[in-house]
């Protein structure tokens, strides 16, 4: 029988030398000594998991790791997050992704201030998101987690709101919204709708820090290969995050629930690697275990706060993991699917540190995991959906 395989994913755990650091990324400056031992005993290289002119998003990446072409198949971060929730979508629909965020104000002098508006508690973002949708014609609003929900723009597909370049709320953090604004005023019923949702949010009547919504990330409905048929496996999938949920549905894996997972540094560690754990005792071949923590410190700027998410993707993920599956052939791949840089608070586009262990292989790695490390290796897989067929070539 093939080894189990599991792809341990620390989102935007990479980094760059931060001088407050002593001139070490966040990875260097965390505890890792699993990590560490795995580098040693595998082997250690750089992975390009945003092809050259793509942005430098979860959507992409993530796909690019669960071995699909970006280029083939990506139609937005919207369609991925709709599968997530299994929303049915014609195949002339046109789907967002919809913030809710915090403004100085929705108009040309207004700045970006908060892409989560406050990491708004997902109880009172649904709240919100119910009242919207009564003025929200003719668009077509579904909850979602905390502050990421969806916006339904029926028959739009090749309309002009498809072409829309309103950036990523994350990538703007203290910026102008301005080119945003110009950008949507290309379709005006949509801007009616942000200015209508913009009035109620900012009145009496929400009590968050919520003052916005921002579409963003649109496109028809995601159609991806079934994982099972394309690389032979059975495959599951833990995470927190709608993004990396739809990339499994919609490629037919399990969704492994893991109640009390967060997205953020207080997620239910251990209950990700019960459900990774239980989902390759009941016979799946791959699991996907998906952490956002680091992700979510890298976009605020929390260095401390990074480090610390990395240091429990060792302690609490990777350790648990490898301990309960040492005597049984499994293969490890660990990585993060982009950079996060603290001092950038958003995405980078750089290839991405990756290890891969597994009993029996011969050792090339360093003495410690880190980007460093990993592109002094002379390992690189490009393109990024080559990091699956990589580890298949090594354990078959």
């Amino acid at each position: 029988m093939a080894a189990k395989i599991l792809f341990l994913i620390a989102d935007g755990m990479g980094g760059y030398p931060l001088a407050a650091l002593g001139g070490k990324t966040t990875l260097e400056a965390a505890a890792t000594p699993t990590l560490d031992a795995l580098a040693r005993a595998g082997v250690v290289g750089l992975c390009r998991t945003v092809p050259p002119g793509m942005a430098p998003g979860s959507d992409v990446a993530n796909m690019a790791l669960l071995g699909f072409n970006p280029r083939v198949h990506h139609t937005g971060r919207g369609p991925i997050e709709a599968a997530a929730q299994g929303v049915e979508l014609a195949e002339d629909d046109l789907v967002f992704r919809l913030n809710l965020v915090a403004l100085t104000a929705l108009t040309g002098s207004g700045v970006m201030r908060d892409y989560s508006a406050g990491h708004i508690e997902t109880d009172a973002a649904r709240a919100l998101i119910g009242a919207l949708s009564a003025m929200a014609s003719p668009f077509t609003l579904y909850p979602g987690v905390q502050y990421r929900h969806l916006l339904v723009y029926p028959g739009q597909a090749n309309g002009p709101a498809a072409r829309l370049a309103v950036r990523p709320p994350h990538d703007i953090t203290g910026e102008s919204i301005a080119p945003d604004l110009a950008q949507l005023a290309s379709c005006p019923e949509l801007l009616a709708f942000m200015e209508r949702a913009a009035a109620y949010l900012q009145s009496p009547a929400n009590p968050t820090k919520a003052a916005s919504v921002w579409p963003w990330g649109q496109g028809r409905a995601l159609h991806l290969p079934s994982f099972a048929g394309t690389f032979g496996l059975r495959g599951g999938v833990v995470t927190a995050v709608d993004l990396v949920r739809g990339l499994g549905r919609g490629a037919g894996m399990e969704i492994l629930d893991a109640p009390g997972a967060t997205g953020l540094l207080d997620t239910n560690y251990e209950g990700k690697v019960e459900a990774a754990l239980d989902f390759l005792k009941r016979g799946g071949d791959f699991v996907f275990v998906h952490l956002e923590g680091p992700d979510e410190c890298g976009h605020g700027g929390d260095t401390a706060g990074k480090i610390e998410a990395i240091s429990r993707f060792d302690a609490r993920i990777v350790k648990p993991l490898v301990h309960a599956l040492a005597d049984t052939g499994a293969a490890l791949l660990v990585a993060c699917d982009h950079l996060t840089p603290v001092a950038m608070r958003t995405h980078a586009a750089d290839p991405v540190p990756f290890l891969f262990w597994k009993s029996g292989l011969p050792a090339s790695g360093p003495a410690v995991f880190s980007e460093r490390s990993a592109a002094a290796a002379g390992v690189t897989v490009d393109p990024g959906f080559g990091l699956l067929p990589f580890v298949l070539r090594h354990i078959r």
